[in-house]
């Protein structure tokens, strides 16, 4: 029984130890050469995962029908190397060294550094030579990088090759083939991915490659001069392992002219990078663009910002106003104690930005303004914002939700536009704006726009002769207009309250203006009829009476007209009539009718009021 149980171990690790030699191979020199007496150390890397850190390693010798153990980190040493080997282990860095000293002609063979159990397990062949010298060759650099990851070489020679051709290339079966070099060169299976960059002194360069495809493990040159004629070269052993815990990501990013894209660049949240920042990849170099310590090239104002997030190893670069220029090749660099590159391809191809509004907007210092951001359905249920463009960033500003006074972020999802709306525009608001939208904690398309502001402030006693104005903007200098520049006159959300302002006014401005016509015609009339002098006659006297001395009927009638109650003598047309009224109005009778005019009509009705103010009066009395 427990045999049948040692033997399921056993196969359970050669199955997981075969898994991950299929994705993960161990790597290592292919030939090291010491002097006889002398003593070589072997490197060996592995992939970093947590079975291979705590697994065992070793180096054994091959014979025939087996690897014979000569150390391993479990603590055994062959006699014949006692005292002559020693291995140590690097588990955070994912390499173990074996030394061997003293060398003898019989150490000569092929080795093996592995993990695991001999033959079973992750292993590298490795040749060993003993020279009796003088001279040792020189052993090729050895470069174990994670797929999709990137590598710095460097490349140093006499000064004497200053002024010559610079190269990488690859070995292969008919030679080495051209991988880049100073004459401009580049293999198209590299575009984009490598860079080379003269250093100094004189004859000495660097070699960039990142985006390391499986395809690109294999040996490689660095030289100066021409291979195979003239100069001097390096061997170069680049390996690339398919395990990595950092995601990749698209490398072909699509953009439209006006528009924009959004990069996700990765990094390891574990790594200790100081400086990220995003480069535009050419044959000579990398112009770089803007880095997360706030520098950045000045022809990009206003249209690209970096965005850090290291509690999950990315950082964010959005680019928008873009143009055909921006085609191209594009590197994301995090500078640490483990740099990594990584390329992205732009491409622009036909179509018209999501996001569309006003590009430039005037203002006048404490007008209001409102600025439009239109998307398209497909957005409907993403978050959207506007922010404050700076060269540190894009500060987000505060939704409606939150309602912060003077400065107001409101979407309007009928009409699908999102507005920034500032209440008294003031100097320091110039600048630019971005409206941009997200999704699910990654960053989407994004729209630039520039807001000026000029002039001086408004005057108090102003501000309200141009409030109806600063609703509209267009007579006060805010004029957002459209690509035609035609005004938009739906350009905020408050337009609405403003509409239904107008209805209302119209409705009530005509029955205004009827009730203050009809105002006046009364005063006019009444005007006319106080101004006017009648001719009375009280009793037997005769006088000319105006009207403005009836003003107050009791201080005058009671006194003027007292004992006047049995009759009244009115002249009417020029003839002398009399009219008998009893002292009670409603028992007398009623006179006879005579034809009158308007105007006697008229001055019978005056006289009617005089006798009722007299009654009124003397009833007082």
């Amino acid at each position: 029984m427990t045999f049948l149980v040692f033997v399921f171990l056993l196969s359970f690790l050669h199955a997981e130890s075969a898994r991950i030699s299929s994705s993960n191979p161990i790597f290592g020199p292919r030939q090291v050469t010491g002097l006889l007496g002398g003593s070589v150390t072997v490197k060996c890397y592995y992939p970093r995962t947590s079975v291979n850190r705590h697994d065992r390693k070793y180096w054994c010798k091959e014979s025939r029908s087996q690897c014979v153990t000569i150390i391993s980190s479990s603590g055994y040493t062959a006699q014949d190397f006692s005292g002559r080997a020693t291995i140590t282990d690097f588990p955070e860095q994912g390499i173990f060294t074996i030394e061997i000293s003293k060398l003898v002609e019989k150490d000569t063979s092929f080795y093996k550094c592995g993990i695991g159990l001999n033959d079973r397990g992750l292993s590298f062949k490795v040749k060993l030579d003993v020279s009796k010298g003088p001279n040792v060759p020189e052993e090729a650099e050895l470069y174990y990088i994670e797929l999709g990851g990137s590598v710095t070489i460097n490349c140093v020679f006499g000064t004497e090759y200053g002024s010559e051709r610079k190269y990488m290339c690859r070995m292969g079966k008919t030679g080495c083939s051209n991988v880049i070099d100073t004459y401009g060169n580049v293999n198209e299976n590299y575009k984009g991915r490598v860079l080379l960059s003269l250093q100094e002194p004189a004859g000495s360069f660097s070699l960039y490659m990142t985006q390391l495809r499986k395809e690109d493990s294999g040996v490689y040159l660095c030289g100066a001069g021409i291979y195979g004629e003239k100069g001097e070269s390096k061997e170069l052993d680049i390996h690339v392992y398919q395990e990595t815990s950092v995601p990749q990501g698209p490398h072909v990013i699509n953009g439209v002219i006006g528009g924009s894209v959004s990069v996700e660049c990765h990094y390891d949240p574990r790594g200790n990078y100081t400086l990220k920042y995003w480069c535009k990849w050419r044959k000579n170099g990398c112009n770089q663009l803007i880095t997360n310590l706030a520098t950045m090239i000045d022809s990009y104002e206003g249209r690209i910002v970096l965005h850090d997030n290291p509690e999950n190893g990315t950082f964010t670069v959005i680019m928008n106003q873009l143009t055909a220029g921006d085609a191209g090749y594009y590197w994301c660099i995090t500078d640490g104690e483990t740099e990594r590159k990584s390329t992205k391809e732009l491409k622009i191809i036909d179509g018209q930005p999501g996001l569309t509004g006003a590009k430039e907007i005037d203002a006048v210092i404490g007008t209001r303004v409102t600025i439009p951001c239109s998307y398209p359905c497909k957005y409907y249920s993403y978050q959207k914002y506007w922010c404050k463009w700076h060269n540190t960033g894009c500060q987000s500003l505060i939704s409606s939700e939150q309602n912060q006074t003077g400065l107001v972020v409101n979407c309007d999802k009928e009409k699908r536009t999102l507005y920034l709306t500032f209440d008294q525009v003031i100097q320091t608001d110039q600048g630019w704006y971005w409206c941009g939208v997200s999704h699910s904690g990654h960053y989407g398309e994004t729209m630039a726009v520039y807001l000026t502001v000029n002039g001086d402030a408004i005057p108090l006693d102003a501000k309200s002769e141009d409030a109806s104005v600063s609703n509209t903007g267009s007579e006060n200098g805010i004029v957002p207009r459209n690509k035609d520049g035609v005004i938009d006159d739906n350009s905020s959300p408050s337009s609405q309250e403003h509409d239904s302002s107008k209805v209302i006014l119209s409705v009530l401005l005509p029955i205004a203006v009827v009730c203050l016509l009809l105002a006046t015609v009364f005063v006019v009339v009444k005007f006319r009829l106080l101004k006017r002098t009648d001719l009375v006659s009280v009793g037997s006297y005769r006088t000319n009476i105006s009207m403005s001395e009836f003003e107050n009927s009791r201080d005058y009638g009671a006194k003027d007209n007292m004992g006047i109650n049995d009759a009244q003598e009115t002249q009417l047309g020029g003839v002398d009539e009399f009219i008998t009224t009893p002292g009670n109005a409603e028992g007398a009778e009623e006179p006879r009718k005579v034809k009158r005019g308007s105007k006697e009509e008229a001055d019978i009705a005056y006289s009617t009021f005089l006798l009722q103010a007299n009654k009124v009066a003397q009833g007082e009395a």
